[in-house]
């Protein structure tokens, strides 16, 4: 294939991306970490993505207008422009992140020799749809994998979700566990309390993510009102915003507790508020990997999450964080009490999840696991 770096020994990579949040996260720490003289990186994405923020860390930019929701005009017009994209920069390897950019990639591609990835970060029928939606996802998954070389799942969790439901053979598919950028987290600001108005002796429960269903930000609200009655000096800081926000918000004021929760809405920088955390929180109905877990780890907090998805395999209960079901408001009330009198089940699950985080989750670790699958694709 011709390429258009004016260098044809390097393997020419092209990204499509459709969603924003944390596949944009998992997209820079992959451009920032890949071997620039090996490979020739191309960004194909929606208008939630901005050049300048690129800069440095990719070959060549292109932003095509791609809507999350299915609109068949919209998306048959982004199918020709992503096709015109291939055809014009002749990519070896195309690699389709997310289910929407899935579908518009590899379809797109239909006919063309390129080699193709894809990503789901999460597979769309695992994430708490309707019944009737969640088949139709799942059908769409099933006649699109065949467009596909290799599929890579983002966690154990989601391979077995996969096969469960009969998506493809396992030998297309290939698990690259998710990993963060260690070299963000140095030096990072901390917020202080007194920045927040928090009492110097709050003991803090907190939250990181987004105020939407998925979240679960109800239940986080509904915990602490039983978890105040029995630590009183409890705080509860919520990091993140969403459609949630409002109804979240209630929960507190109707239970009187407006001076011991705070919102913040986005942040620049979670990690300044996470260092504040006496107990740190991941609640999800639904999860494809849950990034904040590897933050919580490296920041060294004692974890409480639900057992769903993708969760239960980065967190083994009492061994390097806590378990509970889904909604479970009562196992997880009983969960921070335990961390809150438990001083040495605490200090045992922040050891392990601290040694954990770093031999397991580390994006340079996720990046040469990619280039090895390049290479061997373009053999």
């Amino acid at each position: 294939m011709t390429n258009m770096s004016g260098d044809d020994s390097k393997i020419k990579v092209m990204h499509i991306i459709q969603s924003p949040g944390g596949v944009e996260r998992y997209i820079r720490n992959f451009l920032k970490y890949i071997n620039h003289e090996e490979f020739y990186n191309i960004l194909i994405c929606s208008n939630d993505y901005k050049e300048e923020n690129y800069v440095g860390i990719v070959d060549k930019f292109e932003n095509v207008n791609m809507m999350r929701e299915i609109n068949f005009k919209s998306d048959i017009s982004s199918i020709i422009k992503v096709r015109k994209l291939i055809k014009k920069y002749k990519p070896d390897i195309i690699y389709c992140h997310s289910s929407k950019a899935g579908a518009i990639g590899r379809i797109a591609k239909l006919g063309l020799k390129n080699k193709c990835i894809y990503n789901p970060h999460g597979w769309a029928f695992n994430m708490g749809d309707s019944e009737k939606k969640q088949q139709f996802y799942c059908m769409i998954e099933k006649i699109l994998e065949k467009l596909a070389d290799k599929i890579i799942c983002i966690s154990e969790a989601e391979q077995k979700s996969a096969l469960d439901k009969k998506v493809c053979r396992k030998n297309k598919l290939q698990v690259i566990n998710n990993g963060i950028d260690f070299a963000e987290y140095i030096n990072v600001p901390v917020v202080t309390r007194q920045e927040l108005n928090i009492p110097e002796d709050a003991f803090i429960i907190g939250y990181v993510g987004r105020l939407t269903e998925q979240k679960a930000p109800d239940i986080f609200a509904k915990t602490a009102v039983e978890i105040k009655k029995v630590i009183p000096n409890a705080f509860f800081l919520m990091v993140g915003d969403g459609e949630l926000k409002e109804k979240t918000k209630q929960i507190y004021i109707h239970n009187q507790m407006e001076v011991c929760y705070q919102i913040t809405g986005w942040v620049e920088n979670p990690m300044s508020y996470i260092k504040l955390f006496d107990v740190a929180t991941l609640l999800s109905r639904w999860e494809g990997f849950g990034l904040v877990l590897a933050e919580y780890m490296l920041a060294e907090k004692p974890i409480v999450a639900t057992n769903t998805d993708a969760i239960p395999y980065i967190i083994q209960n009492r061994k390097n964080g806590l378990l509970a079901n889904v909604d479970d408001i009562t196992q997880i009330y009983h969960n921070v009490l335990e961390i809150y009198h438990n001083s040495q089940l605490k200090n045992k699950i922040i050891q392990q999840a601290s040694k954990d985080v770093y031999q397991l989750y580390d994006a340079k670790r996720m990046v040469k696991e990619h280039e090895k699958l390049f290479y061997e694709l373009c053999r």
